[in-house]
């Protein structure tokens, strides 16, 4: 067991105590407020990030935390480094004002510039997926035991991708997609897609609209260790502690790279200019 696997219990327990918090808030009306940017926000989103900042202080007080809260409040720390935390209290937070019941408390740290270890919460379904290095993957549903994961081999006839629940079938996600074999299109809201990848229940997952670091980093690390990764639209892997913590468009994947049938499109502008809070959706 390495030191960041040690980690994962308590950090798993941070992410579940949020998400715990945020189902407080969820039986009662949802009132959202807009940021500066105009995206929303709740006090779920505010309470949540206070506990999650709160136990990363006392596990790990040497690493700086980003969150996505704090950065728009201005009290984010600056980085003199490449490792640190990034933090999405709620992720989906469309979906979480909507009531979808697809929203994520997302924690991953970054080590030497790269997504090493990640945890993704599920509140309303108890599922938490977890994983610190190659061969961690694990998957909590309904808060039983951890169960290992590790994707899963493409089959011979196509794949299937995940998308937003609120992909609207048109637009230049589309025109991507009518690039691949495709069987099936698996909706869903947040970085639960993510799991969705590492639980083998997917192939890929493709996003062109705006999305920012916190939305990525966990799914991006928890899909490392079962040997995917997250690339931007020329194949690079994506990066991380980039001005303003901005994505831009990539494609998630477990195991193996998805083959298109034709050159996949390099450059293409956003299809949906969605809230980077609400993302990846």
């Amino acid at each position: 067991m390495t030191e960041l696997d040690t980690l994962l219990p308590r950090l798993s327990e941070i992410a579940r105590e949020a998400g715990r918090a945020i189902m407080t808030v969820y039986a009662e009306p949802i009132e959202a407020e807009k940021k500066a940017d105009g995206t929303p926000v709740t006090v779920a989103d505010r309470l949540a990030e206070d506990i999650i900042l709160r136990g990363l202080a006392a596990l790990t007080p040497e690493i700086p935390v980003i969150g996505e809260e704090s950065v728009d409040a201005g009290t984010a720390p600056s980085l003199t480094g490449d490792t640190f935390w990034l933090v999405d209290p709620i992720d989906g937070t469309r979906a979480y004002i909507a009531r979808e019941d697809e929203f994520s408390v997302n924690i991953g740290l970054i080590v030497a510039g790269k997504p090493a270890l990640g945890i993704i919460h599920g509140p309303v379904e108890n599922v938490t997926y977890a994983a610190a290095g190659p061969g961690t993957a694990t998957h909590s549903a309904a808060g039983a035991a951890n169960v290992p994961i590790a994707g899963r081999e493409p089959a011979s006839d196509g794949y299937d991708a995940t998308v937003s629940r609120f992909y609207s079938g048109g637009g230049k996600t589309a025109a991507l997609l009518a690039s691949y074999p495709l069987r099936n299109l698996i909706r869903c809201s947040s970085a639960l897609k993510f799991g969705i990848l590492a639980a083998g229940k997917a192939d890929f997952y493709p996003r062109l609209g705006p999305t920012s670091e916190w939305d990525t980093a966990a799914g991006h690390a928890i899909l490392r260790s079962i040997g995917g990764d997250v690339v931007t639209l020329d194949g690079t892997t994506l990066a991380y502690g980039k001005p303003g913590f901005r994505n831009p468009g990539f494609i998630a994947y477990a195991r193996h790279a998805p083959r298109p049938h034709t050159r996949r499109p390099q450059d293409p502008a956003p299809e949906d200019p969605a809230p980077s809070n609400a993302a990846p959706e």
